[in-house]
């Protein structure tokens, strides 16, 4: 593997920001758009990799590959429709590290060759799949970076929930990345726990009054959970205030528990939350604790279906736990910070604990069940 593909094997979510003038879904996005300072830029903020698209239709050319590559010594993948090795050659020459291949509009020999020639330049090679079968030919091919297409490119319809299902089921010794209808923190963090290690981002980007800024939201940590809603009105101002996760609680022994998963806007994720035994409400996470003593447990899991993506570091119910922090601290891999943070102290608490999201519920309500809207936007704030 070359060092594009290398690049998106680092710890957590990776990125790749996209240079791109105009798309044939969306028109003119950034007609003026300079490669050589955005490549800069976005490398600046946090970017593991920098996609060009070449493509006239796109308004792009090989010429934007040299440009980036006279600012910048990130991986730089070319977008483009290619079928030609003479095309590799010159992709290579220009600076290019990667490579897109189409397998829409490659058979299997032809793909083979091209994959190939990449790996005789010492390029990688992002080969693009946007269903369960030509996901089958790229594992088949050999490809060590697959691309997860959301966007179908007949229609340039996007759906989500089949492309993460999708990435669910690459294999995990291959390099994973997910691809378009990124807009909000929760889209990247749907493609995290699913398996990506990066995800790729265009047009959200070239949309943006300021494309860095717009990276670095997206990337930003922690993720910040608003549980314990129960009408949809405090729903809507934790998606208002920028909460990327709303959880519902349906356990019988809170005085908080929803009627139902609540529906909730795409820029958010549903989590419903469970203890002792999970049940089977629609959502797209559900988060789970044992239950001792006729009671949650101290801590739990986050699953995405069976799969457990996360630890949820908890207090103690209803007693002190002066251990929570240290814990917390001391726990390995995707940590949920829960219980007892506040708009007050979720910034100290997210200094020494580094998680991957916080959450909270009581601290956030005028009475059980009944959210704060103004302690509700603090929080975020805060977490932020």
């Amino acid at each position: 593997m070359a060092r594009f593909g290398d690049a998106l094997r680092g710890s957590g979510l990776g990125a790749i920001a996209e240079v791109k003038r105009r798309s044939p879904s969306a028109g003119d996005l950034r007609p003026d758009a300079d490669p050589a300072q955005l490549a800069a830029g976005f490398v600046s903020a946090g970017a593991a990799a920098v996609s060009i698209l070449v493509d006239e239709r796109f308004g792009g050319s090989v010429g934007d590959v040299r440009a980036a590559r006279s600012v910048t010594s990130a991986p730089l993948l070319a977008k483009g429709f290619f079928r030609e090795k003479a095309e590799l050659d010159e992709l290579k020459q220009a600076g290019a590290d990667a490579v897109l291949l189409l397998l829409r509009d490659l058979d299997d020999r032809r793909a083979a060759a091209m994959l190939s020639r990449a790996t005789e330049l010492g390029l990688d090679a992002l080969v693009e799949a946007h269903d369960a079968d030509e996901l089958t030919r790229a594992v088949g091919l050999g490809a060590e970076v697959i691309g997860v297409n959301a966007r179908d490119l007949e229609t340039f319809a996007i759906d989500r929930g089949a492309a993460l299902e999708l990435v669910a089921s690459v294999p995990r010794d291959r390099v994973v990345v997910a691809e378009s209808g990124v807009t909000a923190r929760a889209h990247g963090a749907a493609a995290e726990l699913a398996g990506a290690d990066a995800i790729l981002v265009g047009s959200a980007l070239m949309r943006a009054s300021d494309p860095f800024a717009k990276l670095r939201e997206l990337f930003a940590r922690p993720l910040v959970k608003v549980c314990g809603l129960t009408r949809e009105q405090d729903v809507a101002v934790a998606a208002e205030a920028g909460a990327d996760l709303a959880g519902f609680i349906l356990a019988r022994e809170t005085p908080r528990r929803a009627p139902a998963v609540l529906p909730v806007p795409e820029t958010m994720l549903s989590v419903a939350v469970y203890v002792g035994e999970r049940g089977d409400a629609p959502s797209d996470l559900a988060q789970l604790y044992a239950r001792e003593d006729g009671h949650r447990a101290r801590d739990g899991v986050l699953l995405r279906g069976e799969e457990q993506v996360a630890r949820v570091v908890d207090r103690a119910w209803r007693q002190e736990d002066p251990e929570h922090i240290e814990r917390a601290r001391a726990a390995g891999g995707r940590i949920v910070l829960a219980g007892g943070l506040t708009p007050d102290n979720v910034g100290e608490a997210i200094e020494a604990v580094r998680p991957w999201a916080v959450d909270a519920s009581s601290s956030l309500e005028t009475e059980p069940g009944i959210k704060d809207h103004d302690r509700v936007r603090a929080f975020v704030a805060a977490a932020r």
